[in-house]
């Protein structure tokens, strides 16, 4: 296998069950990609080079002696904010952290699966803001175009896959946190329904808005890892039914429904769709409807949705922020979020979790109609790098939400979400849109985007090998 950078995560693995290459070839060359790209792409917060290597060898001892798993000696990344036995679990913060005494239950199914976690990506300060910077790693930086953010919170994860360092990695979605990086790095990217993929050691993650999914380059790779890391930890409060969401890639999805939502829900600050993006969404509903598809435009009926929001959110962060280590170091404006947590808590994050409820109604009343909603990922192209780094609380909240009004709805919601690619605008910056769907539909989407890929051919086109090299970290 000359080129494991383009392979693939299911490539690899059928390439290792082959005997066509070694584990230890593939984690050696994984290594030396972060290496050569770690000064200019940053996407990783901390590489497990020793460890890997190990367990490398353990896995080609275990390929030789004839034992197969889904993902046995492949590489991969997990998000910093996912515990993984032996190391520190900072999630963008600064600080010394202790090591953690076990892997979390993503990362302990991953590695039943044979995968190997070569090493812990870059996230924003507990995972807050749509780009990744800050004082605890520096910048991560998009592999499409230097300058510009990958988008966060997820963003390392997000570069690491699009620069080819790994074949797919681990992310968590909080109000977008993969659906955003990966439309900004030309991946696909999986919100799977609440409790596909256990958030444990936590029973739920920011008052349940927070799910772990998968970035990849390939509907195909994405589903492997998501089979790979789903499945339930006694203690998770969500416990969806089984699904093996991978058999959906290549099915026919049948004459869909869908409808084209370019509206972006209620927020309490002005948000705009950029013109640009708007044409890459309708241009990719187009070829949705030239494939046999029928496409309408429609809005669900989200209300004042953004209301609900903001209690789970804050109070979740106010979590947080009450068990880090170093509260003193932590962003003022991660600080003033938990403050007005800590006022939402009672009430008020009572009245929003319990506003669950009526808006599935509400907005499930859509897919009475539509089978999928099309919407953008993004109201705007990925931002300069540091372009919301020194902002106050309300201007960065402000920034975030002109760029990003799309996503967060279906985390009130728990319902699965996938981002396909869109195309490039301006300076070759990718953009995306989002295939959503009612709850426990990732089968139907994963379809659906994989009918897309076969058209499009996203996976087949790479960022400019200069883009890593143009800007240092800072």
């Amino acid at each position: 296998m000359a080129d494991d950078r383009a392979a693939g995560l299911a490539e690899c693995a059928r390439a290792l069950a082959a005997g066509e290459v070694s584990s230890r070839e593939l984690v050696e060359r994984a290594l030396a990609r972060i290496e050569a790209t770690q000064p200019s792409l940053n996407a990783f917060r901390l590489v497990r080079a020793e460890a890997a290597l190990a367990e490398a060898d353990a896995a080609d001892r275990e390929l030789a002696a004839g034992h197969r798993r889904p993902l046995l000696g492949v590489p991969v990344a997990v998000k910093d904010d996912m515990d993984v036995a032996g190391e520190p679990t900072a999630f963008g913060c600064r600080g010394v952290f202790p090591p953690e005494a076990r892997d979390g239950e993503a990362v302990r199914r991953l590695r039943a699966a044979g995968a190997i976690v070569i090493g812990k990506t870059n996230t924003c300060e507990l995972g807050q803001w749509p780009f990744t910077e800050g004082p605890a790693f520096g910048a991560t930086r998009n592999p499409w175009h230097a300058d510009h953010t990958p988008g966060g919170s997820s963003g390392g994860s997000a570069a690491a896959v699009a620069a080819g360092l790994v074949p797919a990695a681990l992310g968590s979605d909080g109000a977008g946190s993969v659906r955003i990086p990966a439309s900004w790095t030309h991946l696909i990217g999986i919100k799977p329904q609440r409790g596909r993929i256990s958030t444990w050691p936590r029973p739920e993650s920011f008052q349940g808005i927070t799910v772990n999914g998968t970035l990849a380059r390939s509907v195909a790779d994405a589903a492997l890892l998501l089979d790979a890391a789903s499945g339930n930890h006694d203690g998770d409060l969500h416990r969806p039914p089984v699904l093996r969401v991978s058999d959906a890639v290549g099915r026919e999805p049948g004459r869909l429904r869908i409808a084209l939502s370019l509206k972006p829900p209620f927020t309490a600050v002005p948000a705009r769709l950029d013109p640009v993006v708007r044409a890459k969404v309708v241009a990719l509903a187009e070829r949705i409807a030239a494939l046999g598809h029928t496409v309408e435009e429609a809005e669900p009926r989200y209300g004042r949705i953004g209301l609900t929001f903001v209690p789970r959110a804050t109070a979740g962060i106010a979590e947080r922020v009450r068990d880090a280590p170093h509260p003193h170091l932590l962003d003022p404006r991660t600080l003033e979020a938990a403050r007005l947590g800590r006022l939402l808590a009672g009430a008020p994050l009572r009245v929003a979790r319990r506003a669950e409820a009526t808006l599935h109604r509400r907005i499930g009343a859509l897919f009475d109609t539509y089978d999928v909603l099309l919407a953008p990922t993004t109201a705007a192209p990925p931002p300069r790098v540091g372009s919301m780094a020194n902002m106050s609380g309300l201007d960065t909240d402000r920034a975030m939400i002109a760029a990003c009004p799309y996503a967060w709805p279906w985390n009130i919601l728990g319902w699965p979400g996938v981002n396909v690619p869109a195309g490039f605008v301006g300076e070759g910056l990718p953009v995306g849109a989002q295939l959503l769907g009612p709850a426990h539909s990732e089968p139907l989407l994963v379809a659906l985007a994989s009918q897309l890929e076969d058209d499009q051919r996203w996976h087949e086109r790479w960022p400019p090998h200069e883009a890593a090299a143009d800007s240092p970290a800072v």
